[in-house]
């Protein structure tokens, strides 16, 4: 088995299966994966911006979310990464 000891040794994949044969012969070495957690649990900064918004669409996503029992800022934040991913797989 693979040890990477740099992100940047994880090739950009064509589809899930690669990558999951990938991360089937590799793994991540253990001094990588300590500098890369932080202390906490927590992913990181977040930096607040400012978002204009259409009220009505504002209220209806408050609605969805609710429906989910989730936070609407972090479901927007879920929605966006959700995309992006989908956006750099089809690249």
């Amino acid at each position: 088995m693979h040890a990477i000891s740099s992100w940047e040794e994880v090739p950009l994949f064509e589809s899930e299966t690669a990558e999951a044969a990938f991360w089937q012969e590799t793994r991540v070495d253990l001094r990588l994966m300590e500098n890369s957690t932080v202390p906490g649990g927590e992913l990181g900064e977040s930096v607040s911006i400012t978002l204009r918004m259409d009220p009505r669409l504002l209220s209806r996503i408050k609605r969805v979310a609710r429906s989910r029992y989730l936070n609407y800022q972090s479901m927007i934040k879920q929605w966006i990464s959700e995309r992006l991913e989908s956006e750099m797989r089809d690249r």
